[in-house]
């Protein structure tokens, strides 16, 4: 008999808002088929005699109660053992985050991991976003001043993010081309991003969600007054909508694209029917916010998916 295990490697579910949170949506659809929940950080990851060994906790979800989950029993786990394993971590997409990719790496002939580490690790989530440039609003790499100030004077108002960061932090509108900053952001992040501003952020971005190689369900965020962030941790209001014909393309393209990278869970974003440049593959949420707005449960769709 399979071992009906799912591990997640995730942030302590004391951190995680129920309300919203993408990993708990997951679990609480796959408890309900009878599945064990065993839950674990990245820091308590180990290779111990050959064997990837998890120190943790099983876990029971329970969205009607105050506390929304209860702790079963602490324990090490082989995670060999386990019939699925979801890294569910937040970035940032620093060593940790690699080591515990490269650890993952050596049982993922022996359990199937979501996303695949190997393809977490390859597929850098801005950077990968340059083959789809002709989709994107204007957007340079860089950490050049030169190249920079000369992106400026063509487009007057630009983005800047860096390249391994999350969840809209650190990321500034630049109406002035203040070189100082500019300077201290580089020293701080090395390789940034620029892009053109896309002044109908204000409307809203659109996140899709893709499973499996498919275009499965999207939402749009909108910045809260005074925002040009979409991000919901950033105070942005989701509402229900429809993907546009220009969109539906783009992402069923890329869509094909991660399933052959070996991602079979991503979130993409557009606003004013261009990419963002955010192919989020490390820890795509908004799962459960869409389930609130439409009551389509895409829950069920990523488990059926992951088990045909």
């Amino acid at each position: 008999m399979i071992n009906k295990i799912i591990a997640i490697q995730g942030n302590h579910p004391s951190k995680l808002n129920p309300t919203t949170d993408t990993s708990v949506f997951l679990a609480h659809e796959i408890q309900n088929k009878k599945y064990k929940i065993f839950y674990y950080d990245p820091k308590d990851l180990s290779i111990i005699n050959s064997k990837v060994i998890a120190k943790g906790f099983f876990i029971k979800f329970n969205y009607s109660q105050k506390k929304f989950f209860k702790i079963l029993k602490k324990q090490k786990l082989d995670l060999s053992n386990c019939k699925y394993i979801l890294i569910r971590q937040d970035p940032p997409f620093n060593l940790e985050y690699i080591s515990t990719t490269y650890i993952l790496d050596t049982i993922k002939d022996k359990v199937k991991i979501i996303n695949n580490p190997t393809s977490i690790r390859n597929i850098s989530e801005k950077l990968y976003s340059a083959k789809y440039q002709k989709f994107m609003p204007r957007t340079i790499f860089t950490q050049n001043i030169d190249e920079i100030k000369k992106f400026f004077k063509t487009h007057k108002k630009v983005i800047i993010k860096p390249i391994h960061s999350y969840s809209g932090n650190d990321i500034h509108l630049l109406d002035s081309l203040n070189l100082r900053f500019i300077k201290k952001f580089i020293k701080k992040h090395d390789h940034i991003m620029c892009q053109k501003y896309l002044y109908k952020i204000s409307k809203g971005d659109k996140r899709v969600f893709l499973i499996n190689g498919k275009v499965c369900g999207a939402i749009s965020r909108v910045p809260k007054k005074g925002s040009f962030l979409s991000n919901m941790s950033k105070g942005a209001k989701p509402i229900n909508i429809e993907l546009t014909n220009i969109e539906k393309r783009i992402s069923i393209l890329i869509a094909k694209n991660l399933k052959k990278e070996n991602i079979f869970f991503a979130g993409i974003d557009f606003i004013d029917q261009k990419l963002n440049g955010d192919i989020n593959v490390t820890s795509p949420t908004g799962l459960k916010t869409l389930f609130d707005l439409s009551g389509i449960n895409l829950a069920k769709v990523f488990w059926k998916e992951l088990r045909a």
